[in-house]
C-alpha cells in the first residue's frame, strides 16, 4: 500500500489517524512539528502527506511550501480556520485539497483513497517520474505541456506550476477548444469520486491563469466550464 505521513501537533488525534490509516493497510510516518515533517519527507518522500495548518515552529503553509520545492505527491491540508480566504491560501501554496476541523475519519479516509487513486493512475499513465514511451507532448501555440515529465512550458520558459494545476492545463490542452466542464476537471483531476467543494477547482483555476500570464488562455465559459484557446 502506500506510505503516508500525518503531520499533526495534537497526538492524539494524529494517533487515531495513524491508526486508522494503518487499519487499511497503509504504512504510516508521523510528525508532531514542521520541520521534523520536512526531515522525514527528505528521508524517504511518501505518497501522500496529510498535514495540519497550524503548528509548533514552522506552520503548515510553511511546510506546504518547502515540500513543493522538490516533491510532487499529493498534499491534504487539516485547517481549523474558518475563512475561506484562509483556505484558497492553502490551495495556492501547493496543497491539492483540504479538510476542515472538525471532520470525521471517513471523510479524511475517503480524501486519502482519492488522492492516493490519482497517484496510481497518473503512475500507469506514466506522468510521474517521466517514463519512457509515455504521452506525447502537446503544443498550443507556444504552450507545451509534456506529460511524460510532468513539466510545462511557455514561450521556452518553464511554468512553476503545481501537480493540480498541472493536471487541470493537461486536461485542457488535449483539446484545445473543447469545452471541459467543471464535473468533468473534477473527476479527471481530483477523483472519479469527488465530493468535496468545488471552490477546490476554482481556487486552482484561478492560480494557472496567473502563473500563464497571458489572458484568455484558460477561458471560462459561463454555465459550461472551461477550455484552452487564444494561445494562436
Amino acid at each position: 500500500m502506500a506510505l503516508i505521513l500525518v503531520v499533526e501537533d495534537e497526538v492524539d488525534l494524529n494517533n487515531l489517524i495513524r491508526d486508522q490509516l494503518q487499519a487499511e493497510g497503509h504504512e504510516v510516518e508521523q510528525a508532531f512539528d514542521g520541520r521534523t515533517a520536512l526531515a522525514k519527507s527528505a528521508q524517504e518522500a511518501p505518497d501522500l502527506v496529510i498535514l495540519d495548518w497550524m503548528l509548533p515552529d514552522l506552520d503548515g503553509l510553511a511546510v506546504c511550501r518547502r515540500l513543493r520545492e522538490d516533491h510532487l505527491m499529493p498534499i491534504i491540508m487539516l485547517t481549523a480556520r474558518t475563512e475561506e480566504v484562509d483556505r484558497v491560501l492553502g490551495l495556492e501554496v501547493g496543497a491539492d485539497d483540504y479538510v476542515p476541523k472538525p471532520f470525521s475519519m471517513r471523510e479524511l479516509l475517503a480524501r486519502a483513497r482519492a488522492a492516493l487513486r490519482r497517484v496510481a493512475l497518473d503512475t500507469q499513465r506514466g506522468t510521474r517520474g517521466g517514463l519512457a514511451g509515455g504521452p506525447a507532448p502537446i503544443s498550443h501555440g507556444p504552450l507545451r505541456v509534456d506529460p511524460a515529465s510532468h513539466e510545462a512550458s511557455l514561450d521556452g520558459e518553464t511554468l512553476a506550476l503545481t501537480p493540480k494545476e498541472f493536471d487541470i492545463l493537461e486536461c485542457l490542452a488535449a483539446d484545445p477548444g473543447r469545452v471541459v466542464s467543471r464535473q468533468e476537471l473534477l473527476e479527471r483531476v481530483w477523483d472519479a469520486n469527488w465530493y468535496g467543494p468545488t471552490k477546490v477547482l476554482d481556487v486552482h483555476v484561478a492560480a494557472l491563469r496567473r502563473k500563464l500570464g497571458v489572458a484568455g488562455l484558460v477561458e471560462t465559459v459561463y454555465g459550461r466550464g472551461f477550455r484552452l484557446g487564444g494561445a494562436e
